[in-house]
C-alpha cells in the first residue's frame, strides 16, 4: 500500500463529499450533503478503495475486477440510501420501491458530483446523462419512477445546466410530476 494512495484517496473522496454537500445546498437538503458518504472513511471501505485506488475511476469497479467483488461497495451500498441498490429486496412485496425525495435528490447531487470529480476540467453539462443514457439507466434495476425522474433531471441539466435545474422548487416539483403521480 502506498502512501500517496491514501493521501490521494482521501482527498478524492473529501472532494466528492464537498461538491455533493454544495449541490445539496442548492436544492434545499444541506443535511443530507453533510451525512452523504460519511461510510466512505470507514475502515472497510477505505482501506480496500485506497488498494486499489486508479484516480480516474471508482477503485470499486478495480476490486470486482480482481476479486469478482467489493467488499467497500457491499458495505456502501447497505448503508446509503441515496443509491438504488440500498432500496431493492427481492423478498419484499415490491422489490424495488419508491425512494423517498431525500434520498432521491441526494442521489442525482452524487451522480453529479461523481462526473464532475473523475471527469475534472473534460466534464460538461451533458456529461451525466450520457453516462446515464449508455451505462445505468437500463442497467441498474430500480423503481421506473425514480428512473423517470432521474432522467428528467439529468436531460434538464444538459440542457439547461445546474444553476437551473438544482434549485429546491424545480427539485420538488419534478420529483412531484414524475414520482407523486
Amino acid at each position: 500500500m502506498k502512501i500517496k494512495n491514501i493521501i490521494k484517496h482521501f482527498k478524492l473522496i473529501t472532494h466528492h463529499k464537498w461538491i455533493v454537500f454544495k449541490l445539496c445546498c442548492k436544492i434545499g437538503e444541506p443535511w443530507r450533503g453533510l451525512m452523504h458518504d460519511l461510510s466512505k472513511y470507514s475502515p472497510t471501505e477505505f482501506w480496500e478503495s485506497v488498494n486499489y485506488y486508479v484516480g480516474n475511476h471508482s477503485p470499486i469497479r478495480e476490486a470486482k475486477r480482481d476479486k469478482g467483488y467489493s467488499e467497500a461497495w457491499l458495505h456502501h451500498k447497505g448503508r446509503n440510501r441515496h443509491h438504488v441498490q440500498y432500496w431493492t429486496d427481492y423478498n419484499a412485496p415490491e422489490v424495488n420501491p419508491i425512494i423517498p425525495y431525500p434520498y432521491a435528490v441526494e442521489m442525482i447531487c452524487d451522480k453529479i458530483a461523481a462526473g464532475m470529480v473523475y471527469e475534472g476540467k473534460n466534464w460538461t453539462k451533458e456529461f451525466e446523462l450520457s453516462y446515464w443514457e449508455e451505462k445505468e439507466k437500463n442497467q441498474l434495476e430500480m423503481n421506473p419512477k425514480i428512473r423517470d425522474f432521474t432522467t428528467a433531471v439529468l436531460t434538464e441539466v444538459a440542457e439547461q445546466g445546474i444553476a437551473q435545474t438544482l434549485t429546491k422548487a424545480n427539485m420538488k416539483q419534478l420529483y412531484q410530476k414524475y414520482v407523486n403521480t
